[in-house]
């Protein structure tokens, strides 16, 4: 017992540790002055050289052989810690630290390019990234898939070639489905203008509705809305759009999501390897269902219906299933965060397969641009028509994040599987959601 407690205290400073670095990261997206990027490059940067020497400490390798877990939680803790250190012990401290550093960069370059449209001054940095994450994903793979190495940081035991079966089997038919619903009369969208306080108050209250704890957790602005954070500290960010309400209270919702996961872990597994979400796919599911299964079905959009009528006031659609039909409408457009659910996983696909091949090195950073413009025509029928709205509106490739879309896909699946079964186990679950609570889905959950 002597070796699993050492090794538990080891690795319970080691969380403490990464939940600072996430915290860093928090701040850099919502608080942080522009000025101080290359100061928190070189922080963090500082920081993940630390995380990896103690990720990879020759101590852990004894303890884990001596350690005896005393049920099964702790077997699962032993099981989690070995991975972790199998994992980075095949990759340089140099490499990890300089992938911190530049991908904290590359943040800022990202975003200003986004900002003024300009591809060709991202384009440098992200082939450091991409070169940095090659030679990762080699040293992990040792001889295998290299993006099969990637993936696995996200998703557990999935696979490149998995996720490309299953794209192949939906992608036909989702072109299909869009090409049908689109030739049908669309339905009519909000019209006005919605003030940023008032949509961030609604926004406030649908995350209470759906379980978000205050005491632990807070909501701020940012360019592209995420969670952050675990145990005792989970904070989210959203956007807003005057013109689209819908962009602010979905994107809340999802983050809700991902937060409510996280602060409904047992408070006993804080600061240990099972105080988290199980991968970004499982994460996934739980902030679409959030979004998606609850917050758009008939029965929940007809309360927000009612409570956006006495925020907002007339905002031209006539009832309850009119605003129903807004909340779900298939509609042309780029953004991946703003689509559809039938258009969805077609953004989805297309990133899977640049970024798979980017990381396999059949295409180059140089080339990403037209085969993205490319592709888009192909699935979408419209042509790209700014940065912004092509390859620069996700800021995942210049975070190194390789191998975290197909989870995006695989949460959307894992979120009709839960709610067949939260369905047939919660019959009655409509007559919550029509009075604004979801609180017997959430606690099914």
């Amino acid at each position: 017992m002597s070796g699993f407690k050492d090794l538990m205290a080891f690795q319970r400073q080691t969380e403490a540790l990464a939940q600072v670095a996430g915290r860093l990261g928090w701040d850099q997206e919502t608080m942080m002055p522009e000025g101080a990027s290359a100061q928190r490059s070189e922080e963090i940067g500082a920081l993940e050289a630390v995380l990896h020497a103690r990720r990879t400490d020759a101590r852990i390798g004894v303890w884990l052989s001596r350690a005896k877990a005393p049920d099964a939680v702790g077997e699962a803790k032993l099981r989690l810690i070995r991975r972790v250190y199998t994992r980075a012990s095949k990759v340089p401290g140099r490499l990890a630290e300089e992938i911190a550093c530049v991908t904290s960069l590359a943040q800022g370059v990202w975003a200003e390019a986004r900002a003024k449209e300009n591809v060709a001054a991202f384009l440098p940095t992200l082939a450091k990234v991409v070169a940095l994450k090659r030679e990762e994903a080699a040293a992990l793979a040792g001889g295998g898939d290299p993006y099969d190495a990637l993936v696995d940081d996200y998703e557990p035991g999935m696979t490149g070639a998995a996720m490309a079966d299953m794209f192949r089997a939906m992608r036909p038919r989702l072109v299909a489905l869009r090409e049908k619903v689109l030739g049908a009369p669309a339905p009519k969208g909000v019209i006005g203008r919605f003030g940023q306080d008032a949509q961030l108050a609604l926004s406030r209250e649908i995350a209470t509705a759906f379980g978000y704890d205050w005491n632990r957790g807070r909501i701020d602005l940012a360019v592209h809305p995420f969670s952050s954070g675990s145990g005792h500290d989970v904070r989210i960010t959203t956007r807003v759009s005057e013109t689209d309400p819908f962009n602010c209270l979905y994107s809340t919702l999802h983050e809700v999501g991902h937060a409510v996961y996280e602060q409904g872990v047992d408070p006993a597994y804080a600061l240990t390897p099972v105080g988290q979400g199980a991968s970004m796919g499982v994460h996934e599911s739980q902030s679409r269902t959030f979004e998606n299964q609850l917050g758009r079905s008939r029965a929940f959009t007809g309360w927000l219906y009612g409570r956006m009528r006495e925020v907002f006031g007339d905002f031209g659609i006539a009832d309850a299933e009119g605003f129903y039909r807004a909340a779900n409408r298939v509609h042309p457009g780029y953004i991946r965060t703003e689509s559809d659910e039938v258009q969805y996983n077609l953004h989805v696909m297309l990133r899977f397969d640049l970024e798979r091949a980017l990381i396999r090195g059949t295409i180059e950073v140089g080339d990403l641009q037209e085969a993205w413009n490319t592709r888009f025509r192909a699935d979408f029928g419209v042509a790209v028509d700014r940065p912004s709205n092509g390859m620069l509106q996700d800021v995942h490739w210049s975070c190194g994040l390789f191998g975290y879309f197909p989870t995006y896909t695989l949460g959307n699946v894992y979120a009709g599987c839960l709610m067949q079964a939260l369905r047939a186990d919660l019959p009655d679950l409509d007559a919550g959601l029509a009075r604004g609570d979801p609180s017997a889905a959430t606690g099914w959950l």
